[in-house]
């Protein structure tokens, strides 16, 4: 018997246009552009982000808590889940949870909104953006003038927010409390939600 040539193609798949960044990077409007883009990718400081598989608890909470906030919003405000956010020519993420205010034009068109129509930006932190959810996200957030910003964390599996308010003469966000089991605050508007409600973890 013979044996039959095995022909193997070393030939490297293609790769899409966004793998190959320009030397400048990328700009907030190419989200808009660019072609088969993984969902919910981000934009920071000219480079994608892509989004990591999402544990339950990080949908829970931010499912659970735009419900919870979808209560409290004044006349001509609304609470927007996993939209991006144009804050400069290079940065544009994607807050779990942001409120707009009466100016924010929304509609089908609408694939983003500017750092002026935010009034408060959520982060749920997940293990693959602690970094960015701590540090690089509410700096970018401050420096656009987005007044308020809260942080949630899994603390002893359970949901604990860190509430921050925007100093503008510094550009920075000054601590607000930490809160646990309740969050009540008195802004951006008088809210009062069971923290307690937002995950439950069961087993078998």
């Amino acid at each position: 018997m013979t044996a039959e040539a095995v022909i193997v193609d070393m030939t490297p798949p293609s790769l899409p246009d966004w793998a190959f960044p320009p030397p400048e990077g990328f700009v907030a409007e190419d989200l808009d552009h660019i072609p088969d883009l993984p969902a919910h990718t981000e934009l920071i400081d000219g480079s994608l982000v892509f989004v990591s598989p999402q544990r339950h608890f990080h949908q829970s909470v931010i499912r659970r808590l735009c419900n919870a906030l979808e209560e409290f919003m004044p006349a001509g405000h609304e609470v927007i889940q996993e939209m991006s956010v144009k804050l400069a020519r290079q940065q544009r993420p994607e807050p779990d949870l942001i409120v707009v205010g009466p100016n924010a034009i929304i509609n089908d068109e609408v694939t983003c909104f500017q750092a002026d129509d935010v009034i408060l930006a959520v982060e749920v932190v997940s293990p693959d953006s602690e970094a960015r959810d701590r540090e690089r996200k509410p700096l970018l957030y401050a420096k656009a003038g987005i007044p308020h910003f809260w942080r949630v964390e899994k603390v002893d599996g359970k949901p604990v927010v860190f509430v921050f308010e925007l100093i503008p003469s510094t550009e920075t966000y000054a601590p607000g409390g930490v809160h646990h089991d309740r969050l009540k605050v008195t802004v951006p508007f008088d809210i009062d939600i069971d923290l307690t409600n937002l995950y439950k973890a069961r087993s078998r």
